[in-house]
């Protein structure tokens, strides 16, 4: 296995920006998101999440590791419109307009097909493929009518690959890989660009919390390097295409894997 590399210095891809990135509590890819965002030097930054007390926590811990001070967040579940509505409108106002917003709240659990309940597969699918529509189309509202704005969506290479108990999960994740590339057609005319990462494994405290070591190891060894990702290299991915030097891209799913073939 070969170790993680170093962590990646800035390079103000993200200067001046204005970013909103959900579900970025905790440890995860949304953090890494986030935390990349402030040292790329976006001017203002919101995050939302459900737990409270882990998105306080989340707010002082950029604050303090980045520097930045301009820093909010607001409780927000992706499942329900309203509060949908409330976190674009108070980002709206806070940032001065939403110049970039990266969709990272997704929901998964282990099933099979035979023992799976309506309840099981719905809320999977309510909170990670219609949790990411309904925050594309707020975001396109108010993204549209001043033609200029990025998306980027959190996906996964189960949208692509087989696994087993993950069924509702890689239906969910497929789907935003079809809407991402879809709403990008619809957004372009507008100067409105939406991307998608879709990353493999990548390992933080919180995946060790909700999968066995047994499957992470499994998993990991599937990799070429012999490890899951570090949630930072995942979110350098997603601030490259919240950035100016995707300018082209749009509707496009970017692998951040090293599965083996």
């Amino acid at each position: 296995m070969k170790p993680a590399p170093d962590y990646v210095p800035a390079h103000g891809l993200l200067k001046g920006k204005a970013v909103l990135v959900t579900a970025a509590a905790g440890a995860g890819i949304g953090f890494a998101a986030a935390k990349r965002a402030a040292e790329e030097g976006c001017r203002a930054l919101f995050i939302s999440d459900v737990h409270e007390r882990r998105l306080g926590e989340a707010v002082q811990a950029i604050q303090r590791e980045t520097g930045l001070q301009a820093v909010y967040g607001q409780l927000c579940d992706v499942s329900q419109q309203s509060q949908v509505d409330a976190l674009i409108a108070a980002a709206e106002e806070r940032l001065g307009g939403i110049d970039v917003l990266i969709n990272n709240a997704g929901f998964g659990t282990a099933r099979r097909v035979v023992d799976m309940s309506d309840e099981d597969w719905q809320r999977v699918m309510d909170i990670t493929l219609t949790g990411t529509f309904r925050m594309t189309r707020a975001a396109l509202q108010v993204m549209q009518p001043r033609g200029k704005g990025v998306i980027v969506n959190n996906a996964s290479v189960l949208g692509w690959r087989a696994q087993v108990e993950q069924a509702h999960y890689a239906a969910a994740k497929a789907g935003v890989m079809a809407l991402t590339r879809c709403a990008a057609m619809e957004a372009a005319e507008f100067g409105v660009r939406i991307n998608a990462v879709s990353p493999s494994i990548a390992i933080h405290a919180f995946l060790k919390k909700s999968a066995s070591e047994e499957l992470l190891n499994q998993l990991s060894s599937k990799e070429a390097f012999g490890r899951g990702a570090e949630p930072w290299e995942v979110a350098n991915v997603m601030v490259f295409l919240a950035s100016d030097y995707s300018s082209y891209m749009t509707g496009e799913v970017v692998s951040v894997s090293s599965q083996r073939a």
